[in-house]
């Protein structure tokens, strides 16, 4: 069976090499992706002029997601893309023209390394981080429809259980934009588990899933994929055994939703984060 090419972007000048991929089959209907996956940056950026610690909180990346990524690859047999990098350094779920492409100030940290970041500087950091981990993406998708099987692209994030002292009472996300093929099965499937209900459950919580220029927007919706972003809230999947638990149940979900190609058939369904598209 086709596996995907170990696709391996040029390192920059120091070594560091900003994707990671899974190998998987081409033809296994799906593609895992992770945008958040972690916390690293480049030798050069030291801490961003943070302290150490402020790297360990979601405002340097999706806590338990590269670990359930890995895992619900494996379980589907898909190949899986997977930063390398901190959203802090840049980040790669934005459009290359977004105001929060490199943030200044999150969740009332300050980042003095991005403060003074210009515009040649976020440049730099576009051509060197951000663009090859899309270009992966990219690559990836190609080779996979190249089979004669389109994918259907997921997207796996993790949601912080508090945000501005507000407590979460979601477990499970799916955002998605105006394409309801995955979506739609998945959060029905979801509302089946016995240990789920409706308030454990975000249909578009608790972000949007219409946004011009993410990964899903420019790499699946764009070419009328089938998608679905997934958020895990954290403390569910900050361990290998929440991981683990997490890729059994969406594996067992996803599967039979992403067999039938039908599903997965490339088709424009527009986008509410594009509205004259």
């Amino acid at each position: 069976m086709d596996r995907t090419p170990r696709i391996a972007p040029e390192p920059d000048e120091t070594g560091f090499v900003p994707v990671e991929t899974v190998a998987g089959r081409l033809d296994a209907g799906v593609l895992i992706v992770c945008d958040h996956a972690s916390n690293a940056l480049p030798p050069g950026y030291g801490a961003l002029g943070l302290p150490a610690a402020a790297l360990e909180r979601h405002i340097a990346w999706d806590i338990g997601a590269a670990a359930l990524t890995r895992a619900l690859a494996k379980r589907l047999e898909a190949p899986a893309v997977l930063s390398t990098f901190s959203r802090l350094l840049i980040d790669p779920n934005r459009g290359a023209d977004d105001p929060t492409l490199v943030m200044r100030y999150s969740d009332g940290a300050v980042v003095p390394g991005n403060a003074r970041a210009d515009a040649a500087e976020i440049a730099l950091r576009r051509e060197r981080y951000w663009a090859p981990y899309r270009e992966t993406i990219t690559a990836t998708v190609e080779a996979m429809l190249a089979t004669g099987e389109p994918p259907a692209v997921v997207a796996v994030h993790s949601f912080t259980p508090v945000w501005r002292g507000a407590q979460r009472r979601w477990k499970v996300g799916v955002l998605w934009d105006l394409d309801d093929r995955l979506p739609g099965p998945l959060l029905r499937a979801l509302a089946a588990e016995p240990d789920l209900h409706v308030d454990g459950i975000g249909d578009n919580e608790p972000y949007d899933g219409g946004l011009a220029g993410d990964t899903i927007d420019a790499v699946a919706t764009a070419r009328g994929l089938a998608n679905a972003l997934i958020e895990v809230r954290q403390d569910l999947i900050a361990d290998d055994a929440g991981a683990e638990a997490w890729a059994d149940r969406l594996a067992r979900l996803l599967a039979p939703i992403v067999a039938d190609p039908a599903a997965r058939a490339p088709k424009d369904w527009g986008s509410r984060a594009r509205p004259g598209r």
